[in-house]
């Protein structure tokens, strides 16, 4: 008998996991086709057998190659950048086909055979012969047709590779752009001259500052990645709040936060986490398209999550001529306000659903947990070196890679094997393919503007729509930054937004600082801002939700991403720029209360749910407090506290109705 009732609970238990298995595969097959749909950078070639070993050690030596070269080449920056775009083009090309319907194991058509090869080509011809040629070509008066064709060639290929992997947004503005240059009368050769052979267009400060410092933070965040620390952030989160109300959401929103700060990938966060938090989420009593924009609001959120911000903190330091330690510093309490916004938005949700917690039996064990915290080693040296300019930023994320592998052999399941050494190498330098390629793009985006005095122009439209009204231009730059983020990279978003966006409001009297953190911002909200919202695609793949009403939640969620670059903009005081101790004291307790506010008034609940007028009353009186200003701050207060006094009232009124009667 007591042999027959193990055998039926081991039968139970097989089952269950055949089920789990079931719906993991479920789960993954939904994703990968919702990627396919709507993430360029997830259609990728099939290589099978000895060509998917080729392909791949050919991205594990360029990735070895481009840390040797940002670490110890002493080449001239022209060499080393086109060699490295000559690289770029030839890995591009063998991993993304022309489109997702042709896709064929072990194909490589000719005609993109012929494309790679021209391309890189013509970038290695310029390496290769980089002496020669800058005797020859000194200005576009100098150019021969021979010259002006490998220009055009090398152009285009980067363009396809782009519209391949990264999307059309980007290659739009491009393609806009180069139409407009020529419309000016500027004649070929000298676009020629200023695009593909000068510094300010395809070799330009974005392309310089993705090899010299973006490619090492990727290939540090896929070593980071095998060393198992999304595990430990998701059970870590789990110890934290798991237990609370409505305690999966706020796991979900604890670790995004965590792993999205180091992947650089809102996307990538979404489907990493996602897998674990939606489907737990779910099983608490939210509902699907909640639970996939809670995961993909707080993904997105992660590139903004100091120290790392998804390696985009190290960049902004390099743009705007100030330390790391100060970026760090400055990108706390705007992060603080859009996780707690969203972390207060899942409560009230919860509570007005009436969710329970996960059972702490079912919870990670801290005392287990805690003995693994050596994994945050190569995170504190890299941010410590950094700080304290210890080191350069590339060497820092250099040194962080081999503590990587130095903390992966304290765990026997995730030791970074010769095997996962290769493995990493290869996705370090397949994920600098996108970025790239974008910040080529960017490059040209900088060059057009530049070589046709196009800036001083959009400026002079910029300032005649808005009627020199700040908030109009703020508005503007916004939708401009939303529309070029749009399925770009956290490093190459910023690199794009630096170039183009933000020195219009630098223009327009906005502080270098808060015109920085602003179109940051907004460059990396495009991935949950309809129609184009990548994170929130993927999060409904999983929940198995409406990918537009996703969207939807998970921009509702983020609101303090939407509202906060305002208000720094217009008052720098928010990131603690000539702002006195006291008055840092009380932007901070007032921003977290007014987005209290805000929350009550979106979700329309606190104790009891609220009607219209209330809620219109609470998301008053959070912006009024948001708002740095004693004035503002006072009569948000008041309107915030009237709300929750209406709400502790009416509450207590409906708990003690049933006892009356």
């Amino acid at each position: 008998m007591f042999f027959k009732k193990k055998d039926e609970e081991n039968t139970k238990v097989n089952t269950t996991a055949v089920d789990t298995d079931d719906e993991n595969r479920d789960i993954t097959a939904d994703v990968d086709a919702m990627m396919k749909k709507f993430d360029r950078e997830s259609n990728t070639r099939i290589w099978e057998g000895w060509p998917k070993w080729v392909v791949m050690t050919i991205s594990a030596v360029f990735a070895a190659y481009c840390i040797w070269s940002t670490l110890f080449s002493r080449a001239g920056i022209e060499i080393r950048l086109t060699a490295f775009l000559g690289c770029i083009i030839v890995i591009g090309y063998l991993n993304y086909p022309r489109s997702k319907h042709h896709v064929r194991v072990n194909s490589l058509p000719w005609y993109d055979i012929v494309l790679m090869v021209a391309g890189a080509g013509a970038f290695f011809f310029y390496c290769v012969n980089y002496p020669e040629l800058v005797k020859i070509i000194t200005s576009a008066s100098k150019m021969t047709p021979l010259y002006t064709a490998i220009g055009v060639v090398g152009i285009l290929s980067l363009m396809e590779l782009c519209r391949r992997c990264v999307g059309l947004p980007i290659l739009c503005v491009v393609g806009a752009l180069l139409v407009y240059t020529f419309s000016v009368g500027l004649k070929l050769d000298r676009v020629i001259y200023t695009l593909f052979y000068g510094t300010s267009g395809v070799m330009g400060t974005p392309i310089n500052v993705c090899a010299k410092y973006i490619v090492v933070f990727t290939i540090f965040g896929a070593f980071l990645e095998r060393t198992g620390i999304s595990n430990f952030f998701i059970d870590l989160a789990n110890c934290v709040a798991g237990s609370s109300s409505g305690g999966p959401a706020k796991v979900a929103v604890i670790s995004s936060a965590l792993c999205g700060m180091v992947s650089g990938s809102s996307v990538g966060n979404t489907v990493t986490t996602g897998s674990v938090t939606i489907p737990m989420m779910k099983k608490t009593g939210y509902d699907a398209d909640f639970s996939g924009a809670v995961e993909a609001a707080a993904s997105t959120g992660g590139q903004i999550m100091p120290p790392i911000m998804g390696a985009a903190a190290f960049l902004m330091a390099e743009y705007m001529g100030i330390s790391y330690a100060q970026v760090a510093l400055m990108a706390i309490l705007p992060a603080f306000l859009y996780f707690g916004g969203i972390f207060m938005s899942v409560h009230l949700e919860a509570k007005r659903l009436g969710l329970k917690g996960i059972p702490r039996e079912e919870l990670p064990k801290f005392g287990i947990l805690i003995k693994k915290i050596y994994l945050l080693l190569p995170l504190v040296l890299l941010v410590w070196l950094v700080s304290t300019n210890t080191r350069t930023m590339q060497t820092s994320a250099a040194l962080a890679i081999v503590a990587a592998i130095a903390v992966s052999l304290f765990d026997k399941e995730n030791r970074i094997t010769p095997k996962k050494f290769f493995e990493a190498m290869e996705a370090g330098g397949r994920g600098t393919i996108t970025v790239a390629v974008a910040c080529a793009m960017a490059g040209i985006v900088a060059g057009c503007i530049t070589v046709t005095g196009l800036a001083s122009k959009l400026i002079t439209a910029v300032v005649a729509i808005s009627g020199n009204n700040l908030f109009i231009a703020l508005a503007l730059t916004m939708v401009c930054c939303i529309v070029l983020g749009m399925g770009v990279p956290t490093t190459a978003n910023y690199c794009i937004m630096a170039t183009t966006c933000a020195p219009i409001l630098i223009t327009l009297g906005v502080d270098k600082i808060p015109a920085h953190f602003f179109v940051f911002y907004f460059g990396i909200v495009a991935d949950i801002t309809p129609p184009v919202a990548l994170a929130a695609y993927a999060g409904a793949a999983i929940a198995k939700g409406n990918p537009m009403k996703t969207g939807v939640n998970a921009t509702k969620l983020a609101i303090a991403a939407f509202i906060v670059p305002y208000i720094f903009a217009m008052n720098p005081a928010m990131l603690f720029i000539d702002a006195t101790a006291a008055e840092v004291v009380q932007i901070i307790i007032t921003s977290c209360a007014g987005m209290l506010g805000v929350c009550m008034g979106l979700m329309g609940y606190f104790v009891c749910p609220l009607n219209i007028v209330f809620r219109c009353a609470a998301i008053l009186g959070g912006l009024l407090m948001i708002i740095p200003g004693t004035v503002t701050d006072i009569i948000g207060l008041v309107l915030v506290l009237a709300v929750i006094a209406y709400s502790l009232f009416v509450g207590k009124k409906n708990m003690q109705t049933p006892l009356a009667a």
